[in-house]
């Protein structure tokens, strides 16, 4: 079973490559998804990082929280659960007309 991160305050210059390198130092990466904005193309500043041994992804979050990558000071925590209740992104709770 993988361990799922999430990385946050990311330079919208981070790629997938650079955080596979960068968590790869841990442990093995499953997988790696920098959050894109699908209007504009460009990251929206986070990203998602799974790793296969949990104890690895525990010792990545531990040393990687705060660390300086591309110039800003990332954010790294364990990823939470989805929340798709009514009302959030996805539902008609917008009105359009």
């Amino acid at each position: 079973m993988t361990t799922k991160i999430f990385i946050g305050k990311l330079s919208y210059d981070t790629t997938e490559k650079t955080l596979t390198d960068l968590f790869a130092e841990y442990g093995e990466v499953a997988n790696v998804a920098v959050i894109m904005d699908r209007a504009t193309n460009r990251s929206k500043g986070f990203a998602f990082v799974e790793m296969s041994d949990m104890k690895a992804a525990q010792a990545a979050i531990k040393e990687l929280d705060g660390k300086e990558v591309n110039g800003r000071n990332i954010a790294v925590s364990v990823a939470k659960e989805r929340d798709d209740k009514p009302g959030s992104q996805g539902s008609y709770s917008r009105r359009s007309w």
